[in-house]
C-alpha cells in the first residue's frame, strides 16, 4: 500500500516535455526540504538506457534498469520524481501522481524554442492534445492520487507549488490494515 512505511510521501510530477516539470519539482523540492530526482538526468548520469533514438533524438531508457536504481531511495520516501512518462513505475512509490498540462500553443513555442522539430515536436504535441499521460497516469495509479493541474504560466506554477506544499505538509502515512 501507497505509504505505508514510510514518513514523507512520494510524488512523481509527469507531463508533456515543456510543461514546467522540472520548474515545478525544483522549486517543490526547496519549499518542502525533500529529494528531487530527475529520471532523464539519472538515466544519463548512469547509463540507464538501451541506445539513443534516432528520430526522436533521445536515449531509450531501460525502465527495469531505472526502476532497480530508484527502488531503495522510493521505499525510504521524500522523493519527487520527474519524468515525462509514469506508466513503468511501481503503483506502490507514489502517494500523489501530478500530471503537469499546458496550452498546445504556448506548448509549441516552449518546445520550438529548445530546438525540438519534425516528428519529436509534432509526437509531444499530440500526446498533449489528446492528454496521453493524464489518461497513462489514471490507468496506471489510484484515480484518487492523480490531479491535473494547468502549467501555462509562472503564476501557474507558484500555484501548483503551493497547492503541493500543502499538500505534502498535510500528508499522514496511510496505516497498514
Amino acid at each position: 500500500m501507497a505509504g505505508g512505511g514510510r514518513a514523507r510521501p512520494n510524488i512523481l510530477v509527469t507531463g508533456t516535455p515543456g510543461t514546467g516539470k522540472t520548474t515545478t519539482c525544483s522549486l517543490l523540492a526547496d519549499a518542502t526540504g525533500v529529494c528531487h530526482i530527475n529520471v532523464g538526468d539519472v538515466v544519463r548520469e548512469k547509463g540507464l538506457h538501451d541506445g539513443w533514438d534516432e528520430e526522436f533524438e533521445c536515449h531509450i531508457i531501460n525502465e527495469d534498469l531505472v526502476c532497480d536504481e530508484l527502488e531503495d531511495k522510493m521505499e525510504d520516501g521524500g522523493n519527487i520524481v520527474d519524468y515525462h512518462g509514469c506508466d513503468f513505475f511501481p503503483e506502490r512509490w507514489f502517494d500523489c501522481v501530478v500530471v503537469l498540462q499546458t496550452d498546445n500553443s504556448i506548448l509549441h513555442d516552449r518546445l520550438s524554442s529548445r530546438g525540438y522539430m519534425g516528428p519529436k515536436l509534432i509526437n509531444n504535441i499530440e500526446c498533449e492534445i489528446f492528454q496521453v499521460l493524464l489518461e497513462e497516469a489514471k490507468a496506471s495509479y489510484p484515480e484518487d492520487i492523480v490531479i491535473a493541474l494547468q502549467s501555462d504560466t509562472v503564476e501557474d506554477i507558484s500555484r501548483n507549488v503551493t497547492k503541493l506544499t500543502e499538500w505534502f505538509n498535510n500528508w499522514r502515512p496511510r496505516r497498514s490494515s
